[in-house]
């Protein structure tokens, strides 16, 4: 399993542990906002890192590190290879957080049934009615629903969460998101932040939330989910 890219240190993206970041290539979205250009579209452009050097580093940081998030792109893409990385990684002592789009079912149901991951984030782009427009192709959103099941059925730690743009999420997707994952532990709701390497220049002239108007949203999200934070916002 080669990756593309590496942060050595993260205290943000595992709840309560220090850990790292490891990224894979491509991605089967095209989402207008996503700010990893060139990891998406480009990958075989970007320097790689061998799962002999990966594992290497982890080897000398596990007195330092407690946990790994393995993000993209969309690591599911890689599953077969990357699944026999994380034992590996597993062996080392490392906790497992995976990233996910929620587009690969099978790979999700794997990874918890062999207990392969503890921990889990899902993003959910919108409503099921506006999801192809959402991620600029189209989605198969039965495998976004059984995606979403087996996450809130796993057992293990999770969280939902959304980038809130208002033209690919409105008021009306919130309540259809309310009622997709009634019942959910934590659900956080991401400010956009515009950037020079999205893929979709355009969407640097979109309209964002404020702060106030992502209060509403919330509002809505309470009634159905135990746990909505915002993030990103003033």
């Amino acid at each position: 399993m080669d990756f593309v890219g590496l942060q050595k240190t993260t205290l943000l993206d595992y709840p309560d542990k220090i850990a790292c970041i490891f990224f894979t290539p491509g991605c089967n979205f095209r989402c207008g906002f996503c700010y990893n250009k060139q990891l998406v579209l480009t990958p075989n452009t970007l320097p790689k890192i061998t799962e002999q050097e990966a594992l290497e580093f982890l080897e000398k940081r596990k007195k330092y590190l407690e946990a790994i998030v393995i993000t993209g792109g969309e690591p599911t893409l890689h599953w077969n290879e990357l699944k026999k990385f994380v034992l590996k990684a597993k062996k080392l002592g490392y906790l497992i957080k995976l990233d996910s789009n929620g587009t690969n079912p099978e790979a999700i149901k794997e990874a918890i049934e062999e207990k392969l991951i503890d921990y889990i984030a899902m993003d959910i782009k919108s409503s099921l009615e506006n999801y192809s427009k959402a991620v600029g192709t189209e989605v198969n959103t039965e495998n976004i629903k059984k995606s979403i099941e087996l996450i809130m059925n796993s057992g293990i730690d999770y969280e939902f969460r959304s980038t809130i743009i208002p033209e690919i999420y409105s008021n009306k997707d919130a309540i259809k998101i309310s009622e997709l994952i009634n019942g959910a532990k934590k659900y956080f709701l991401q400010q956009f932040v515009p950037a020079e390497t999205m893929i979709d220049e355009s969407f640097k002239e979109k309209k964002r939330y404020s702060f106030s108007e992502a209060v509403e949203l919330k509002k809505i999200l309470e009634k159905t989910i135990q746990k909505v934070e915002l993030r990103g916002f003033e």
